[in-house]
């Protein structure tokens, strides 16, 4: 009898809740267990119970959280800041991978790996305080357009994520951002666009230095990478900064496969979430050979980890709350 009490409460908790918490989502089965998952975990008693201190949700942003296509929305802000930096700098003229952007060498830089993409970030980002790189990525979001759509890049945000942010948050989760970006880059804009407060953010990073400036204590930032947070060292990055494991993670490329085994491997309930880009009328459409966002080993093993895949043309009514 307890038990189905305990299962009548849960789906009538589950019913009201899906009221207005995902209003761009379509009715389905992918809505029907996020929502599940959210409910239960606060019913105590229920299957699915996570004690509120455990109630952790980790977010992938670049194609999780905004779109990602035709290249990471920060990579376009570093190719930006080279142009502007460039006079400064006359030795990057001859010098790779400086050269091919300045040339706009599009077929040297579709070879940059990570060891170009560091050192093009590292270069762009250091010499300056961290005060002020804040507030240059700030003037960046207000003005910068999409290359192909025209919008801000704070346009280009999912709203259905930013429901299940909310939802989660509603439903006693703390959601922090795990992402390969800088970490200084989203800090400055991620409380106003998605509700999570700076101090939430886990991302990749240059090393810095403390100095006093006329009195005044400042944060440098040097030319040194110091953690990549993508792949395998999302897990470290999520240790380092949240100390504990995450019960619900969400991401949208193989970038992010360990991120998700992290979460889900762990005692008691949990959830892992894909999201799939199938929509190429209303954003893009990717997966297994895109250069940006491969989503492979993901989809292969998704069912059998028990991990939601999300259709982005199936199971979203919107895509940037048009």
């Amino acid at each position: 009898m307890k038990n189905l009490i305990c299962f009548i409460s849960v789906l009538l908790a589950t019913a009201a809740f899906a009221a207005d918490s995902l209003p761009s989502w379509n009715e389905g089965e992918t809505k029907t267990k996020l929502l599940r998952f959210i409910t239960e975990a606060q019913i105590e008693g229920s299957d699915g119970y996570i004690m509120p201190s455990d109630r952790i949700a980790t977010f992938d942003n670049d194609g999780t959280l905004w779109s990602e296509q035709p290249m990471y929305f920060q990579l376009i802000f570093i190719l930006e800041r080279v142009t502007i930096l460039a006079p400064e700098n006359p030795a990057w003229k001859e010098q790779q991978p400086f050269k091919a952007v300045l040339e706009k060498d599009r077929a040297t830089m579709k070879t940059f790996g990570a060891k170009e993409l560091s050192e093009l970030m590292a270069a762009t980002h250091a010499g300056m305080t961290e005060e002020e790189f804040a507030d240059i990525v700030i003037e960046w979001m207000q003005t910068a357009k999409h290359p192909t759509t025209g919008k801000l890049y704070t346009e280009m945000t999912y709203q259905p994520m930013k429901e299940l942010l909310q939802a989660l948050r509603d439903g006693g989760f703390k959601t922090y951002i795990v992402s390969g970006g800088g970490i200084s880059f989203m800090r400055p804009w991620v409380k106003e666009v998605y509700g999570i407060p700076p101090e939430q953010v886990v991302g990749s990073r240059i090393k810095v230095e403390y100095e006093v400036v006329e009195g005044k204590g400042m944060i440098r930032r040097t030319g040194e990478i110091d953690f990549i947070d993508d792949k395998e060292g999302k897990p470290v990055g999520i240790y380092q900064v949240i100390g504990k494991r995450p019960v619900f993670a969400s991401g949208n490329s193989d970038g992010d496969f360990q991120m998700l085994e992290y979460a889900t491997t762990g005692e008691g309930p949990r959830l892992g979430v894909i999201l799939h880009h199938t929509d190429a009328e209303r954003e893009w459409a990717y997966d297994r050979d895109s250069h940006i966002g491969k989503l492979d080993r993901g989809l292969n093993e998704a069912t059998a980890r028990g991990w939601i895949v999300i259709d982005m043309k199936n199971d979203w009514k919107t895509i940037f709350g048009e």
